[in-house]
């Protein structure tokens, strides 16, 4: 479809202050030509040509992902992404039409926050993810390695010799950062078998025990990784197998690129939204999602701050346990891949 490719030009090059007039049109035209979306709106009995204000749009159910083909438009994917699959009604799955595409949101997304990847050697700790296919995650940290064109870029599996070895090697070196990847359990494996001062090390936890250890809250894994790597934050990402963009936590609070806007919802109330402060139902708005939906209603609880970063505090009760978050009993990151 031709207003595929203006559309992704212009999320691609969005500053913020016309954040509101794409996501109307993106509405629009997912309104129309996503049928999953099409019927859903349907079914609640919205006219799209009366929505004037992202407010009023209805967001789509991420559990719609399981059981639907969430497209816009007729095309051939080349990739598909999936969820973990861990919750009882199977996994998620993302069709992606242009990898390339995916991975310029991705790439873009990470200089946001952190700059070229060719200023960092990218060391990936993310066993439970690579012992499947279709992770997102995977793809994703893969390209970083790629594009940052260091010899000691690469994934590293358990065992933690190998990776040990090379961060030490790396922790001294003047022309380079050293970013570490890492799913929550093996980073937590790492601290207590190997602990050794990362203090000029980035270290970016993605979330998830993956059943491999009993679950502990954000504050507690952050404190026992800072203090057996001597370093004094942990940084998070936020990302699902069912979006393009993600958003990165430095200092607590996630913030997102600027074609990407969480609302948070009022849970007895789907249609409200709260203003900052209040806790509630997570609902994203990522305009990368051109070629699926870009209304998402995810099952996390979450706040938005007054510097307008936002929080996320756990899974709203009964919904499932999915990916490598499962459930956290307080102030979870998320990586649902």
């Amino acid at each position: 479809m031709e207003p595929f490719i203006s559309l992704q030009n212009q999320v691609i090059n969005l500053d913020g202050k016309d954040f509101d007039a794409v996501a109307l049109r993106i509405f629009r035209l997912q309104a129309e030509f996503n049928p999953v979306y099409k019927s859903f709106i349907g079914y609640l009995g919205f006219e799209p040509k009366s929505v004037s204000s992202i407010e009023q749009i209805p967001f789509l159910p991420i559990e719609l992902y399981k059981s639907q083909k969430v497209v816009t438009g007729v095309w051939k994917p080349e990739h598909v992404f999936s969820s973990s699959g861990t919750g009882q009604s199977g996994s998620s799955k993302h069709f992606i039409q242009r990898l390339k595409y995916y991975e310029k949101i991705s790439q873009k997304t990470f200089e946001h926050f952190y700059g070229s990847p060719d200023r960092y050697h990218i060391l990936a700790l993310l066993p439970s993810y690579l012992e499947r296919k279709g992770s997102s995650l995977v793809h994703m940290v893969n390209h970083f390695i790629k594009v940052s064109g260091s010899k000691y870029s690469d994934f590293y599996h358990s065992g933690y010799q190998r990776l040990t070895k090379q961060l030490l090697r790396l922790n001294s070196d003047q022309d380079r950062l050293v970013m570490l990847w890492g799913v929550s359990f093996a980073l937590l494996e790492l601290a207590e078998r190997c602990p050794i001062d990362l203090s000029e090390v980035i270290i970016i936890e993605t979330g998830g025990m993956k059943g491999q250890r009993d679950e502990i809250i954000r504050e507690e894994l952050h404190a026992k990784l800072q203090e057996a790597f001597n370093c004094r934050q942990i940084q998070s990402e936020y990302g699902m197998a069912e979006l393009t963009s993600q958003a990165y936590a430095v200092g607590g609070q996630f913030y997102t690129p600027p074609w990407m806007k969480i609302l948070i919802r009022d849970i007895s109330a789907p249609f409200d939204n709260f203003p900052s402060g209040r806790v509630g139902g997570i609902n994203i708005i990522d305009l990368a999602n051109i070629h699926s939906c870009a209304f998402i209603e995810t099952q996390d609880l979450g706040k938005i701050s007054e510097c307008g970063g936002f929080e996320v505090l756990g899974r709203i009760d009964n919904s499932d346990v999915r990916g490598c978050n499962l459930l956290w009993e307080h102030g979870n990151n998320r990586r649902i891949d």
